[in-house]
């Protein structure tokens, strides 16, 4: 089915939940875990249904924001979303507590029902208002990052498109780029502060309503935190702070070098060349049939899965007005297709979406003919292992995107690669900061940002510039908003990454087949041992961040 062509029909909550009652009594009543299983199936189809209406309304209205009728189906789902979270919750509370969970657990999984436990103790019927309230600031954060309209010298674009003048080889113009994005930050805010403000507190009440002492264990329990905590992400970024930071001081002055300045400023952050970082050198159009090519010689299965994708319009991936920033990959389960958003801006990262979110989307589809739901949930930085995996794994075949730079694409990719880790592990600490102390005021919360800054990028120079001076940058960063205490994910799965890239320039295709068989684990296992069952080495164990960097280094 093409995307275009999916039929879209607004989910009603209320006969859904009706529907649901009537599930629980049969589920209730049944004499046998087979029964209890089948009527499980049932009510998995119909959610899968309600989920791909839900996608495809998202989907569209973050193709275009201006969309008056998308608009209105995203905030009745924004309303009506916690609606459904409690129906899943119901009925997983009666998985849970069933006298047949055995049996159950045997189909399932025991991951599938740690799962249930912490969502269980992320939820209850009282703070679906607190969560309506939340969807509906996230969404207003999301309107006002997406309607920016920048003005460089008679070219209007929005945030995305101003990526092309702040990666251009002229250091003025980046700089000039620079300044606009931040005075357009500045200018707003008084928003931006107001809209964080609210959504902190907000989900302190949540929290305390669910007898929380504060946010941050109730976050890591809805990030389905199952196989670590809150003093294993602690030691993690201590031995980034120990081992990793230094590292990625003497690269960003090897990339002084290579710019040929005197000292790095924040508007050369992502500068590698002064002729100006390797741009692909083919259409928007070309760039998706050379990945097509690329995946068809990569595997079998890569080669089907982009022609799947490619056949049935699941790219939305050029930069247009009114269109929401950013890049995902997300699912819709009646057609089992997995779907790519992005802006491609005419610079590498056009290149990374082409990676990073396939590599997303490719793990989407290996999984796709799993009858068990649960198998396909996966948690977020095993989601993030396969997408910033796969951007190595491709590596072979730049040399179609960039040509004669492609070698230049491969050293910048990695030394980017490398040093991300600092910045999501000051992303990581900053949230914990703020979910710690909700009390903090916007001014207090952007001086303690900008005190992790002078830990984890010792190398940054702000210049003049007022708004990041005073702590501002983290307000581009729509995680921060929109998906609380996500961001180590991302650490979590660079440092698994760059174990396949060191693993691969030795060996190839032994490190290929244990990428393929993590992506088809899927969420059979928990994240450690998944990662560990292919070869690689938990970033939380002592010793691993250490050994990597030496082996990188070299």
């Amino acid at each position: 089915m093409k995307f275009s062509e999916m039929p879209y029909e607004r989910v009603d909550m209320e006969a859904l939940k009706k529907k649901a009652q009537e599930w629980m009594k049969r589920f209730e009543e049944a004499k046998s875990g087979e029964e209890q299983f089948a009527i499980k199936r049932e009510l998995d189809k119909e959610l899968e249904h309600v989920s791909s209406m839900m996608t495809i309304a998202s989907i569209r209205n973050s193709i275009n924001v201006a969309d008056e009728f998308y608009k209105a189906e995203q905030d009745y789902y924004d309303e009506q979303g916690p609606i459904l979270t409690g129906i899943v919750n119901a009925f997983n509370k009666e998985m849970y507590e069933s006298p047949y969970r055995a049996y159950l657990e045997e189909k399932i999984g025991s991951v599938a029902f740690k799962s249930i436990e912490l969502a269980l103790k992320c939820f209850d019927e009282k703070i679906i208002p607190l969560m309506q309230k939340e969807n509906a600031l996230v969404s207003q954060y999301e309107e006002l990052l997406a309607k920016a309209e920048i003005d460089m010298d008679g070219d209007v674009v929005n945030l995305s498109g101003l990526g092309k003048y702040l990666s251009s080889p002229d250091r003025e113009v980046r700089k000039k780029a620079s300044k606009k994005r931040s005075a357009f930050f500045a200018e707003h805010l008084e928003e931006f502060d107001s809209l964080y403000d609210q959504l902190v507190k907000n989900r302190d009440a949540q929290a305390k309503a669910l007898g929380y002492e504060n946010y941050t264990l109730m976050g890591y329990a809805r990030m389905n935190r199952n196989s670590y905590d809150r003093q294993m992400v602690e030691a993690f970024r201590d031995q980034v702070k120990k081992y990793w930071v230094p590292f990625c001081e003497k690269l960003h002055d090897e990339r002084r070098k290579q710019l040929g300045l005197s000292k790095l400023a924040y508007y050369d952050e992502g500068m590698y060349y002064p002729q100006g970082n390797p741009k692909p050198t083919g259409t928007p159009e070309e760039i998706l049939a050379n990945g097509l090519q690329m995946y068809q010689e990569l595997s079998p299965e890569t080669g089907a899965f982009m022609r799947f994708m490619v056949e049935n319009e699941l790219f939305d991936v050029l930069g247009r007005k009114n269109k929401r920033t950013g890049g995902y990959m997300t699912y819709i389960p009646d057609y089992k297709a997995p779907f790519v958003f992005a802006n491609f801006n005419g610079t590498s990262g056009d290149v990374d979406v082409i990676t990073h979110e396939c590599g997303h989307a490719f793990q989407g589809y290996v999984s796709r003919d799993y009858e068990i739901s649960e198998w396909r949930d996966i948690t977020m930085e095993t989601a993030e292992t396969h997408s910033m995996s796969m951007e190595f794994f491709t590596e072979p075949w730049m040399e179609r995107f960039f040509g004669e730079r492609a070698p230049e694409y491969v050293k910048m990719h990695l030394m980017d690669a490398i040093c991300f880790i600092p910045y999501g592990c000051m992303v990581d600490e900053f949230q914990h900061i703020v979910y710690d102390h909700p009390e903090l005021t916007p001014q207090e919360r952007r001086a303690e940002w900008r005190k992790l800054e002078l830990v984890y990028k010792p190398h940054l120079d702000y210049e003049d510039d007022e708004y990041y001076n005073g702590g501002g940058f983290w307000q581009k960063q729509h995680h921060i908003y929109s998906y609380p205490l996500y961001y180590i994910d991302y650490c979590l799965a660079q440092t698994d990454a760059l174990q396949f890239k060191v693993w691969m320039d030795r060996d190839y295709k032994a490190a290929w087949e244990n990428y393929l068989k993590l992506c088809k684990l899927s969420a059979k296992d928990y994240f450690v041992n998944m990662i560990t069952a292919c070869g690689l080495k938990s970033p939380f164990e002592e010793g691993t961040i250490r050994e990597l960097v030496e082996a990188l280094d070299k």
